[in-house]
């Protein structure tokens, strides 16, 4: 199952209480079938029905269900670039 690293768990809590959702409001991840290994991240108030769900240390990621298989094993770590974006990382786990 996918796990985030403490950053990855700070800025997602961070953005979906800035899209102002409530207690279930995270991001989800979908695959975009046109780019081989290419995913995109929305926020979202709840989760699709089969979506996988992630909560980790108050932080809850919603997996559409082929992201879910890819990215079963890895970490997905966040970081703030100098312009202030958000910028999303994935390594395998450890």
């Amino acid at each position: 199952m996918l796990t985030l690293t403490e950053n990855a768990s700070t800025i997602v809590k961070d953005i979906a209480s800035r899209t102002g959702g409530g207690d279930g409001a995270g991001l989800r991840i979908t695959t975009d079938p046109a780019l081989e290994a290419s995913f995109s991240i929305t926020a979202s108030d709840r989760p699709e029905p089969g979506d996988q769900v992630v909560e980790q240390d108050g932080a809850t990621v919603y997996l559409e269900t082929q992201a879910a298989e890819v990215l079963s094993d890895k970490v997905l770590d966040a970081g703030v670039d100098q312009t202030g974006n958000v910028q999303f990382a994935l390594a395998q786990q450890a």
